[in-house]
Parts: C-alpha cells; structure tokens; sequence
C-alpha cells in the first residue's frame, strides 16, 4: 500500500520590471514572507498568502491523505529586481528546510515565474534546478506560473511539469494549483505517471496588456487552440504571454506541452501552436487615448452625455511595477473641473499619515507625489478627510476574491473645487476589486467616471459596474507603459516583435 505522499512546498511571487526600484526585504515582509507550518495553516483559511496555495492544499485535502512540508513562500507587489542578498536568503532557508525535512515524495512550486533578482536573471530557474539537484531526478516538480511569466529552457528541463495561468484577468489561480495537485497526485501515486515535455519561445512580446486578454484577441486564441488540443494523452498546454518589462533574454510568449510521456507529440504540439502565434503577430497593437481625449470624454460622461466610464492609467499600474503615484490624469480632471471621478489606488504613505492625523473633515493642503520622476510631477491642491481606514480588507470579486488585500493605513481625500475623490494608501496595489474604494463607503454605480491604476484585473472585479466598451486605455507616462518605444531595453533578445518587424521565424526542430 502507498504511503500519503509527502510533498514540499515553495514559491517565490514577484513580477519584476526592470525599470523599476529593486524589490527589498521589507517588501516582502509587508506582503506575504512566510516559512514553515505557518503556510499550511494561512493557506486553509482566508489570508494574504497566494491563492494558488489555498487551492493547491484545498483539492490535496479533498483526494487523499498527504503530509505538507512547506518550506518558505514568498510574495510581493510588483517591482523591480529582488535585492540578490534577500533572493540568496529565500533560496538559503527553503535548501534548509528541504533537508531538514528528510525524504519528500514531491516538491511543489508555487511562484510567479515572473522573477529576476539583481545578480541573477533567471532565479526563478535557479530555484527549481537546485530543488531538483537536492531532491534527485525521482522526484517529481511541479511548477505553477502566473501567465505573465517569463519562462526558461532549464526550468522546464529542472521540472516535470509547468501550470499556468489560463484567464487575464487572473480568475484561476486556485484551478490552476488544483490542477497542479492532480498531476502530482497521478506522479506519486499507483500510476507512477511520468511527463515528456516541450518548450518553445516565440519571438512576440504582447503588449498592450489588453492583447493579452484571455476572452478576445490574438492572445485568447492561443490559449483557444491550446484547449482544443489538449486531449489525453496530454497532461498541460500552458501558452505564457511573458513580461517584457523584465527586459530579458527569456521574455515572449512561450508553448509549454506536457504529455504522458510521449515527447514527439508534446514536440509536435508545442510547434503547432508557437506557429499560430507567429502567423497573428499583427494583431498586438496598442488602442490608447491620449490625456486631452481622456479629459474631453470623462466631462461627457460627467455632464451626462454619455454613460458612465473608465479611465485605466495603465502606465501606473502596480501590478507591473508602476508606483502608483503619478499625477497626470489627476491634475489634468482637477483642473477641467470633471466632477463625478473617484480615483485609486494612488500610494503615498506620507499623505495617507497627515490625513489620518488630521482626522475625518479636517482639510489640509495636500501635495501629491512630492518627489518629482521622469514619470511624475507634483501636484498640489487643498484636500477635504473623507474616510479613514487600517487597509485590511478581504476581496469580493475577480482576482482578489476571498483574498486578504493589505494596503496599510488609507484614506479617502478629496479635492477642493472639482470634487474628485482619491483613495491614498500606503502600501502598493492595483484596485482588482471593488472593496478599496467600498470600504469607504463609495457607491461605485454613482460615479461618473472612475480612474483606475491598473491594466486589466480591474476588469475581472468592476465589470458589475462598467461594460467592455466603456474602458478606455490612456497613454501618459508612468513605468508601466503600453507604448514599448518608451523604453530603452538592453535585455531582450532581438528581433522581437513588434519593436523589430522586418524578420522572419519558424519553430526550431525538436
């Protein structure tokens, strides 16, 4: 009789820009920095680790017995590159941990795979190759991915499997690691399943982030196609739009096909679809209003002459690494006097602190993003305290749904004259769902237009509010940019479309 499996647990989240300011410990620590039986505790109940982990102990809970052994997990918003020092402590205490914990059965890894740290452009490689050179060639890997990963050959080498991500807006995390645990559960049980693999990088960096959507376009599919061929015997077909903000060589979409061990049609697979890929390269394009068209309809929409809107600044999206703090939709709606706008989430803890110590009504004069960037200005106005609030909130929808946002002491202000109402808050993140701007009470159906700091995930958690027609992307500066000629990369490896487009490509043979 087959013993319960025991399986290690590990991951590292973190989508890195490599425009931005290093990533540090603290970052982690103010996210999610974890280690030892704590994970299994938090990850079967809501908390603030990653949801994969909470769906990944849920479907291991529910098909058998099984002992956990979890070793560290890692998670924290968007940024640039880890410090090496807290990447080599990360890797340091899951390599202690592991053989410490004796004999595992399995390892599963839970990152993001959209990770670099200072010294290492592929850490979220080097990770996996040195669990597979501790734990032996036996011992079954299984990897989940966010769909903006950035994935490598020796990864996939050093693993037995890769899962990613299927919808963007990410709604699947939870599938997706349950899925992870039913083909390590088929590896370690009577089947002894064992995987062929193939991996192909196609030279597309997709991008705007709504090309990459997974209910319409190029994007979509892809992931279409992948489904229609993912009949047994294949075990995964995860198609990864990557992140070309990582500035890598491994950057792009890439075909990863696990089968039950038949290579030449995971080979075949991975080929069929890296060629579709390629054929509907023309289809990334940009559709983006520039700051005056945003002003111009948000008034319409404000004075009724047209329904209510999004505005998503995606060029300040924290969820890629942007700060959340740039000025230019703010200033400019304030200064046309739009009424009817709430807007978040803008990051700025020394504003959030003077608010909360002035106290709900207090009106003080505040200057948002006192410290100027290639990417932002100052912008001073008087403000009114509308709400005060810790920023512990669980999500109601999309991505964040059921999941512990952490956003440090926040506050609701709002701008003299125009009205505007802005939700500050102190730690980083995207408003992927409703309940930052409802936690203060804010009607969302009564806003006339709402400015989002995000790409996409919003669209996942307000479409109860607001239709596909009514988003409307904006093109102003910010680290984040959907517009690639702004900036400088040094990493990719060209040519790549679309910043190189007189070059031709065809899947390399198996």
């Amino acid at each position: 009789m087959l013993r319960s499996p025991r399986i290690a647990i590990v991951g590292l989240h973190l989508e890195a820009n490599g425009f931005a300011p290093p990533t540090t410990k603290q970052d982690f620590l103010a996210e999610c920095w974890e280690e030892g039986d704590a994970i299994s505790a938090r990850a079967r109940q809501v908390s603030h680790l990653p949801l994969e982990l909470r769906g990944f102990y849920a479907r291991m809970d529910a098909t058998g017995p099984w002992e956990p052994v979890p070793l560290i997990v890692l998670a924290a918003q968007p940024g640039g590159p880890v410090e090496q020092a807290v990447f080599d402590e990360f890797l340091s205490i899951a390599e202690t941990r592991l053989r410490a914990a004796g004999s595992v059965d399995a390892v599963y890894v839970c990152s993001h795979g959209g990770s670099l740290s200072t010294g290492d452009d592929d850490n979220d490689g080097t990770l996996v190759l040195r669990i597979r050179n501790l734990v032996g060639l036996d011992i079954p890997i299984v990897i989940t991915h966010d769909l903006h990963c950035n994935v490598s050959r020796r990864m996939v080498e050093a693993g037995d499997a890769l899962v990613a991500y299927r919808t963007n807006p990410h709604v699947d995390h939870r599938e997706c690691a349950a899925e992870a645990a039913d083909i390590l559960r088929r590896m370690t049980g009577p089947e002894r399943l064992r995987t062929a693999k193939a991996h192909v990088r196609v030279p597309i960096v997709p991008w705007p982030a709504t090309t990459m959507l997974s209910s319409e376009g190029p994007y979509a599919d892809l992931l279409h196609l992948a489904r229609q061929l993912g009949a047994t015997p294949v075990v995964n077909i995860s198609v990864t739009a990557g992140f070309v903000l990582s500035d890598l060589p491994k950057c792009g979409i890439t075909v990863n096909v696990t089968t039950e061990g038949d290579k030449a049609l995971a080979d075949a697979l991975a080929n069929r679809i890296a060629t579709a890929a390629w054929a509907d390269r023309h289809r990334y394009f940009a559709d983006l209003l520039s700051l005056d068209q945003a002003v111009g309809i948000a008034a319409e929409a404000a004075m009724g002459r047209r329904a209510p809107l999004i505005l998503a600044d995606v060029a300040d999206n924290p969820g890629g690494g942007g700060l959340g703090n740039t000025t230019w939709l703010l200033r400019a709606l304030h200064e046309a006097h739009v009424g009817g706008v709430i807007l978040g989430l803008f990051c700025d803890p020394a504003l959030s602190a003077q608010a909360h110590a002035a106290g709900v009504g207090a009106r003080f004069d505040a200057c948002f993003a006192p410290v100027e960037s290639e990417f932002t200005r100052s912008f001073a106005c008087p403000v009114t305290v509308r709400g005060l609030h810790d920023g512990t909130v669980v999500g109601r929808r999309g991505r964040d749904a059921g999941r512990e946002i952490r956003l440090g002491p926040s506050a609701l202000v709002e701008l003299d004259s125009s009205g505007i109402r802005v939700v500050v808050t102190s730690l980083r993140e995207q408003p992927a769902d409703p309940m930052p701007f409802e936690m203060f009470g804010i009607d969302i159906a009564q806003a006339r237009v709402a400015v989002l700091k995000s790409c996409a995930h919003f669209r996942a958690g307000f479409d109860e509010f607001f239709t596909p027609d009514r988003i409307h992307e904006v093109d102003v500066p910010g680290l984040t940019s959907n517009v690639l000629e702004n900036f400088t990369f040094r990493g990719l490896q060209r040519p790549i479309w679309p910043l190189d487009r007189n070059f031709e490509w065809a899947p390399p043979s198996p």
